[in-house]
């Protein structure tokens, strides 16, 4: 039986673990009729979407005959692609692209509206699985995230292979969902190495493999260099990770600037220090929702009234379960054009409290525009401190929350420009 490691003698592990096609994925446990197709996630909810279920109302979802399903071919507008099945991704379709650039090189492709409420539900769902077995982790989105293995049991066998299986089939068996995993010694390669064996693989990197692994790569694989910068390598002849870590650390900083050069030696040469943050002062909190269908402000104003309160109540719970106060509350509202707005106000005091963001929010409310239909709506609190920050500030302001909250509700009430408050 082979004797646990010292603390003292652990090698770091750091995991990249990315969901597979993850929008797509989550799509596909609704539609599993869909698996192997061509299938695109874009664009707003349109008609065919809604005509699609209307049809099969008395059907499950799963036994929606494929050839009923809306096709890319037939699609009209300015969406963009959110993502796509590794199917569809082989005709060269992929994240951040037109629908209709899209359509002419896969028109075949099923076309699935976004629903980020399902995608958060998932992501939360994966999120609190790994923080069961490895708690160590930081979020770096709705479908990756970093974890610290270095301490965590089965984090050191086989440079980590172990514990990344256990995590994933845990994912697996909850969530019918696949992961990417890689593990090395940073957090830098581990982001690499988790696209090594995509979909649903694990890729173990260790500080020896760095000229085997990493430097035959393109230097774009390289997280923080973009395109202006992987243009200018190439135009000093510099296309691999390998090629860039031969380079003099003084030519790298005269030519890409001190803080860059020495920031691409490190890089280059598989140098990382960064901590696994489990979590970060937030700026601000906020809570969105795309509707099913556009809604009017007017004809569906009781609908749009519920969920604008239920936002404000969904914002207060993350504020108070986190422990802090905002003293700017927001709005965000898409249209049916998808054309974007946002209000804000700022108060002289902090609040975690409902019925005060509620009322706020709905200053801000009256300051835009709502003569047309809208798709999503958002609420945010900003300008966060602690709740033992904010209680001081307040201490040193017992006034200010009165007078400010009138002055405010006076101004908007007399301007001219407000809209109907729903």
């Amino acid at each position: 039986m082979q004797a646990e490691k010292s603390p003292s003698s652990l090698v770091r592990r750091i995991a990249h673990l990315d969901m597979d096609a993850f929008y797509a994925s989550v799509e596909l446990l609704r539609y599993p009729q869909l698996k192997g197709l061509p299938v695109v996630i874009g664009g707003g909810r349109r008609h065919a979407d809604d005509a699609l279920l209307v049809k099969h109302a008395d059907t499950p979802l799963h036994k929606i005959p494929v050839a009923d399903f809306p096709l890319l071919g037939g699609y009209t507008g300015r969406g963009v692609i959110t993502t796509a099945t590794y199917a569809a991704r082989q005709f060269g379709v992929g994240s951040a692209m037109g629908l209709m650039k899209a359509a002419k090189l896969c028109p075949q492709a099923i076309l699935l509206p976004v629903d980020f409420a399902q995608y958060r539900h998932y992501s939360q769902r994966f999120k609190a699985i790994i923080t069961d077995i490895a708690p160590v982790m930081e979020n770096r989105g709705v479908d990756e995230v970093y974890i610290d293995f270095t301490h965590v049991p089965g984090g050191q066998r086989q440079g980590g292979r172990v514990l990344a299986r256990l995590i994933q089939k845990a994912i697996f068996d909850d969530t019918g969902l696949t992961c990417s995993v890689g593990v090395a010694p940073n957090k830098l390669l581990a982001k690499m190495a988790s696209e090594f064996n995509k979909p649903n693989g694990i890729a173990i990197v260790h500080e020896e493999d760095l000229e085997s692994m990493i430097w035959p790569l393109a230097c774009r694989k390289i997280n923080g260099i973009g395109p202006k910068a992987d243009e200018k390598l190439k135009k000093h002849g510099i296309e691999t990770i390998g090629q860039l870590a031969s380079q003099e650390l003084q030519w790298l900083m005269d030519t890409f600037g001190p803080r860059t050069g020495a920031w691409l030696f490190a890089a280059a040469h598989g140098r990382d220090d960064r901590p696994v943050e489990t979590e970060s002062e937030p700026v601000s909190m906020s809570r969105e929702t795309t509707f099913d269908r556009d809604l009017h402000a007017v004809r569906d104003k009781a609908e749009l009234g519920a969920i604008f309160t239920r936002l404000c109540e969904q914002v207060a719970e993350d504020l108070q379960r986190k422990g802090y106060r905002g003293k700017t509350v927001g709005i965000k509202l898409r249209f049916d054009d998808f054309k974007s707005v946002t209000r804000d106000i700022t108060v002289d005091y902090f609040t975690a409290d409902a019925k005060d963001i509620r009322r706020i929010a709905g200053l801000c409310l009256k300051r835009a525009p709502l003569q047309k239909r809208l798709r999503l709506l958002g609420v945010r609190v900003g300008a966060l401190l602690s709740e033992d920050e904010a209680l001081e500030h307040t201490k040193n302001k017992p006034s200010a929350p009165m007078r400010h909250a009138h002055t405010a509700t006076k101004n908007i009430a007399n301007d001219p420009l407000t809209g109907q408050l729903f």
